[in-house]
């Protein structure tokens, strides 16, 4: 039986959320694998027994010291939403260690975790998406030129960070300021997007070796203003829609569009993809190298609406690093 670490934690504001997707993974893996959820934060890595006892992790090898012996892993699965574990620098890190792991590479990480990086890349092959100014911290903005370029209302986000954290719809010139100022907590870059009337969706894509999967799209519809933090993870907040009532030339046309954005940025294990259908029209919000593994996640609604188990998912995912030879 093979021997898994989830790493999870992680150094951004959605480290409980990560810690929640761990332990539902680890649920699921168990009954397949020897699983340990090992915490990162900051330069502490440890295993937490059942006693409350913390064990740490040999950062030279990634091998965790359990009294007198020593555990060492097959394959890593990452469950860290943001730093360091969705920006390519834990994939790096494993890259050294000869160790497989079940998200993206080093640079897909990095460049998809970089929302103006990410969107300036898929530009140049035609994916439609929303204008955006990027500001970085030693700027100083200026409200007059932002609203001229992306309108009101506009969204203020972090270039840098996940669930919602730090984002603000602006509908008034007097808001922009605090909104800038709310997303500078959260990432040295932000980005001002103008705002799209549509419907929100989202769509997972898991591809190995020998096999693609496209999951069906889920729509969201926020009680809130947006799909924030809030509505994300509080029931009752929000309705998500699995598989969305959308035209069948519509769906196909996200799931086609989902699967080519995975293979020209490079990715590798789940992902998932959101966008705002204008019209008839996706426009490309982001895409999710880490995606919540949560209960209330949408990977996980969506798998279920496809039929597909979750230990059937991930494990295959898992079984598919070892047919690929490491670098």
């Amino acid at each position: 039986m093979k021997t898994i670490a989830i790493v999870a934690g992680g150094d951004s504001s959605e480290y409980e959320i990560s810690v929640k997707s761990a332990n539902e993974v680890s649920k699921i893996l168990s009954s397949r694998y020897i699983v340990y959820i090992i915490m990162i934060h900051g330069i502490s890595w440890y295993w937490e027994d059942k006693k409350g006892r913390y064990h740490k992790v040999d950062k030279n090898d990634f091998s965790l010291v359990i009294d007198d012996s020593r555990i060492r892993f097959d394959a890593v699965f990452i469950a860290i939403h943001g730093t360091p574990g969705e920006n390519g620098l834990l994939q790096g890190y494993f890259d050294m260690m000869k160790l497989p792991y079940t998200s993206c590479g080093a640079f897909c990480s990095a460049m998809t975790f970089n929302k103006q990086a990410c969107k300036l890349y898929l530009k140049d092959y035609g994916i439609h998406m929303a204008s955006a100014i990027l500001l970085r911290n030693k700027e100083k903005p200026d409200p007059e030129s932002i609203i001229k370029h992306s309108g009101l209302p506009c969204f203020v986000k972090p270039n840098n960070s996940g669930s919602s954290f730090g984002v603000t719809k602006v509908k008034k010139k007097e808001d922009l300021q605090s909104a800038i100022e709310k997303a500078f907590q959260e990432s040295e870059e932000i980005l001002i997007e103008a705002f799209m009337d549509g419907r929100e969706v989202a769509c997972g894509v898991v591809k190995t070796l020998n096999k693609a999967i496209i999951l069906p799209v889920t729509e969201i519809i926020s009680k809130n203003e947006f799909f924030d933090y809030e509505a994300k993870y509080t029931q009752g907040k929000s309705e998500e829609i699995t598989p969305a009532e959308l035209p069948s030339e519509i769906t196909d046309k996200i799931q086609e569009l989902s699967s080519r954005i995975y293979d020209l940025l490079g990715c590798k294990g789940i992902v998932r993809v959101d966008f705002i259908i204008v019209g008839e029209k996706p426009f490309f919000l982001e895409i999710n190298t880490v995606p919540g593994m949560t209960s209330e996640s949408l990977i996980p609604k969506q798998a279920e609406a496809a039929g597909i188990s979750l230990e059937e998912l991930y494990s295959m995912v898992i079984e598919d690093l070892f047919i690929y030879p490491l670098l």
